[in-house]
C-alpha cells in the first residue's frame, strides 16, 4: 500500500475570505456573509487536498483567524474583548493574547459544525486540529489560575467535551497542535504528557500530536536559524511522548536540522513525518520528497511512516501552498513503487 498522507493543518485562506499571508488576519467580511465565504473557503480547501491526493484531509482552519485563538476565545473564562501582549514560546516573541478572567468552561461546541459541513465535502478520512492544553496555556494571559498546570488541564477538560461531538459528526483523526513541546521540556515531562492524555482520554478515534518548530515567519525562521547544525528538541520530546497514550506523533524533518536518527525515540508510535518544509516557497520535487521518506524508513519500519507537512501553510501563498500539496502526495507515492 501506498505511503498514507495528511497535511499539518492549515491552508491559505482566499484574499476574498481574509487578509492573505498572515497568520492572525482580519475577515473580509461579517455576520452571514463571513460564514458563507467561510464555507466557500473550506470547499477549496478540502477540494485542493483531495484533488492533490491528500489521503486525510482538514479543513485547512478556514473558520479560525489563528490556530490557538480560534479555540480558547470560545470557550468560557477567556476574554478575548481583553488582550493583552506577552511573550510566547519562552520569549521567542510577542504576541497579543486573550486574557483568563475567569474558570475555563466549554458552554457551546467550538468546531462542530465546522466539521460536520467539512464531513460533507469528502467521503474519505477526515482530521481535526485543536491547540493542545501546554499551547494554550502558552497563548493566553492568566489572570485567574495562577498556575500553568491546573489551567492546561482545564483546557484539557474543555478539549476532551469538544472532541467527544466532534467524533460524533464524523471525525476520524484528533490531532493537538502542541509546538509549545519542543520549548518547555521540564513542563511536558511534568505536567504536559498527563494533560495531553486527559484531553484525548477516551477519544474514540485516531489521535495525534504535533510538535514542530513553528510556522514560516520570520521570528520563527531566526530562531531556527539560531538552534545550530542539529537540532535536537526532539530528542527530549519524543521519548515522553512514547510513554504517552497518542496513537500518531506529526514531526517536523523536511529542509531542517533534525537528526533522522531521533525518529527511533517515538517508541511504537506512527509519525507523521513533515516531508514538506512551510519555512520555504520553494516547491519541493517528488523526488525531494521521496528522499526524504527514505530518511525516515532508515529510523521506521513503513507501516508507522505517514506523509505531512512540517506544520501549517497558513502564511504561505496558496498557489505554492497547493503546489507542495501535489508535490506531497506524488513524493509519497514514488517511495511506495519499490514496496
Amino acid at each position: 500500500m501506498p505511503f498514507s498522507t495528511t497535511i499539518a493543518g492549515s491552508l491559505p485562506k482566499p484574499a476574498w475570505l481574509a487578509e492573505p499571508e498572515r497568520i492572525f488576519p482580519s475577515w473580509r467580511l461579517e455576520g452571514t456573509d463571513l460564514a458563507e465565504a467561510q464555507r466557500d473557503a473550506t470547499r477549496i480547501a478540502v477540494s485542493e487536498q483531495v484533488r492533490a491526493g491528500i489521503d486525510v484531509v482538514t479543513d485547512g482552519e478556514q473558520n479560525r483567524k489563528h490556530f490557538v485563538h480560534g479555540f480558547a476565545e470560545r470557550l468560557a473564562g477567556v476574554d478575548s474583548g481583553r488582550r493583552q501582549k506577552r511573550g510566547i514560546r519562552g520569549d521567542r516573541y510577542e504576541a497579543v493574547c486573550p486574557t483568563v478572567t475567569g474558570h475555563v468552561r466549554r458552554t457551546a461546541p467550538i468546531h462542530v459544525d465546522e466539521m460536520r459541513f467539512a464531513r460533507t465535502l469528502t467521503h474519505g478520512p477526515l482530521k481535526v486540529t485543536i491547540p493542545g492544553p501546554m499551547t494554550l496555556v502558552d497563548t493566553v494571559v492568566d489572570e485567574t489560575y495562577g498556575s500553568r498546570s491546573d489551567l492546561a488541564f482545564a483546557f484539557a477538560r474543555a478539549i476532551r467535551e469538544e472532541i467527544a461531538e466532534l467524533v460524533a459528526v464524523g471525525v476520524d483523526v484528533v490531532q493537538l497542535d502542541e509546538p509549545a513541546f519542543n520549548v518547555y521540556f521540564d513542563e511536558v515531562a511534568a505536567w504536559g504528557i498527563d494533560a495531553l492524555d486527559t484531553a484525548l482520554n477516551g477519544a474514540g478515534c485516531t489521535t495525534a500530536v504535533h510538535v514542530c518548530y513553528g510556522y514560516g515567519i520570520p521570528a520563527n525562521v531566526q530562531w531556527k536559524a539560531n538552534l545550530g547544525e542539529r537540532w535536537d528538541q526532539y530528542a527530549h520530546v519524543l521519548p515522553l511522548l512514547a510513554k504517552s497514550a497518542v496513537q500518531q506523533i506529526s514531526i517536523e524533518l523536511a529542509g531542517s536540522h533534525v537528526p533522522p536518527e531521533v525518529l527511533a525515540l517515538a517508541g511504537d508510535k506512527v509519525v507523521a513525518v513533515g516531508v514538506i518544509d512551510v519555512a520555504s516557497d520553494r516547491v519541493e520535487t517528488p523526488d525531494d520528497v521521496r528522499a526524504t521518506i527514505e530518511l525516515a524508513r532508515r529510523h521506521l519500519p513503513d507501516e508507522r511512516i505517514v506523509c505531512s507537512t512540517n506544520c501549517g501553510m497558513a502564511p504561505m501563498a496558496r498557489e505554492i501552498a497547493y503546489a507542495k500539496l501535489r508535490s506531497l502526495a506524488e513524493g509519497a507515492l514514488l517511495a511506495s513503487v519499490g514496496l
